[in-house]
């Protein structure tokens, strides 16, 4: 019997703050594309990950939370030295909570630009900022919005400070940075919600300013609308949008084929929201220029030339979950060649007789934008990689390309909150090694509460990754 995939909660942040993009573009249109920081809690030039078990047990409250801080090293994940963050975690404001969900949606930025990136933390009435320093992430500070549904990092006026852009339930607000010790913003600005808006938020520099653009999905009730386009500038984020007219949610922003515009890569969905579960699945790639998004899309389905394995929808009447090819997305450069490449979750992907066992597919950039072609598959049954394909795994539910041992190939750590370790749903995370090939099955690690020694039962580990 297949389970439920979880809620999508937060599967549209980037592996870093801002857009994967080229320096440099024609000498025509002469884009300045944004800048792509590292994550880095340490500023010792290793990738981090944080990685979320928002259902894990703090003090004996039941899904109260805790984010392991897994720092990157020459070898790869260091997991020996993994630290946990919760609401009891000395400088970290509030207190525990059953049901608390801490670390359901975070985001990974240097907010006070002293060269240490910061983790937020969207959790209950106000978001909690947690400081990067030498030491690693340390105090923690409340920013001053309340009740928000999400937020991202991108540099939205082209200043070189991190900005957050913040979604509540009836503004679209934008924090400038550089932002204080105590959570403040240099200044703000806003504009209204309208019924239908926004879900998710995508941030990358489509029109290669040098300033960070933002693309919003929407949806109300059963129905999808046509995501937007929020134009950066100099004067900072516009206070009126353009809309894609693609149905396209959960997308990341890279400039895949490096000619200077970010282009957004996102997952192509139908009118009706409530249907998406069966879908087999699509990514639709709509390519970025000086003026905004271009005319120029690309569609890319299990079924595509060079993707290996094959788009199956699924029964709404056997409840029976589609492929979902495109239910998460993540941008980094695998291969070192310069052009981004993209890692697709495959939750519901069936592997022989299990259902939703999961898989992840690895797109590839080039001159042409991406395509199918050299595209990689990868699931618990591939050989060499640890673990069982078992049905209700939803393997890819949650992708992040980082580069975390520092050879200039990102490496691509896969969430599986539903893997069961000695408890059901306690959650589990694989880090493949990039390579100039491609991902490979070489020096793979795989981690869980039970091997870094944090609660296990139902923590749903791995189910948001920054």
């Amino acid at each position: 019997m297949r389970r439920s995939l979880i809620a999508a909660v937060a599967v549209t942040a980037l592996a870093t703050p801002f857009a994967v993009v080229a320096t440099a573009g024609s000498a025509a249109a002469a884009p300045v594309a944004a800048s792509k920081p590292v994550t880095d809690f340490n500023h010792d030039g290793y990738a981090d990950l944080a990685v979320s078990a928002y259902r894990g047990a703090v003090n004996g409250k039941a899904g109260a939370g805790y984010v392991s801080i897994v720092y990157g090293s020459a070898s790869g994940a260091d997991t020996a030295h993994a630290k946990q963050i919760n609401r009891t975690t000395a400088g970290v404001p509030g207190d525990p909570e059953e049901g608390g969900a801490f670390g359901a949606s975070t985001e990974a930025a240097d907010l006070d630009g002293d060269g240490y990136t910061d983790l937020t933390v969207n959790n209950g009435p106000k978001n909690v900022v947690i400081w990067g320093s030498a030491n690693g992430l340390t105090q923690g500070s409340e920013l001053p919005d309340q009740y928000t549904t999400g937020l991202k990092a991108g540099d939205f006026n082209g200043d070189g400070k991190t900005d957050l852009v913040v979604n509540s339930q009836d503004t679209l607000k934008v924090n400038y940075g550089p932002f204080t010790r105590d959570g403040k913003p240099a200044s703000t600005s806003s504009v209204a919600n309208g019924d239908d808006g926004p879900r998710e938020l995508m941030v990358g520099d489509v029109t290669g300013d040098g300033a960070d653009d933002l693309v919003t999905s929407h949806d109300f009730e059963e129905m999808q609308y046509s995501s937007r386009l929020w134009k950066g500038g100099k004067d900072g984020l516009a206070k009126t949008s353009t809309p894609t007219k693609k149905f396209t949610t959960n997308g990341v922003i890279a400039d895949v084929d490096k000619d200077g515009y970010g282009d957004l890569v996102a997952r192509e969905v139908d009118e009706v929201s409530e249907m998406q579960v069966y879908d087999a699945g699509a990514v639709r790639v709509v390519y970025g220029s000086a003026s905004g998004f271009s005319t120029r899309t690309a569609k890319i389905t299990q079924d595509t030339a060079g993707v290996p394995g094959v788009g199956e929808p699924g029964d709404p009447d056997l409840n029976d979950r589609g492929d979902q090819f495109g239910y998460s997305l993540s941008a980094g450069d695998v291969t070192g060649d310069g052009y981004p490449d993209i890692a697709v979750g495959v939750p519901g992907e069936d592997i022989d007789s299990a259902g939703d066992t999961g898989a992840v597919v690895l797109l590839k950039g080039g001159a042409n934008g991406l395509s199918g072609t050299g595209a990689q598959a990868f699931n618990q049954s591939t050989a060499a990689v640890p673990g069982v394909s078992e049905s209700g795994d939803n393997f890819g539910t949650e992708v992040k390309l980082s580069d975390v041992n520092k050879d200039g190939l990102a490496d691509l750590t896969v969430g599986v909150p539903l893997e069961d370790g000695t408890t059901k749903d306690s959650g589990a995370a694989w880090l493949f090694r990039g390579s100039k090939t491609g991902l490979t099955t070489a020096n793979i690690t795989s981690f869980s509460p039970s091997s870094l020694g944090t609660p296990e039962a139902g923590a749903r580990f791995g189910g948001e990754l920054s």
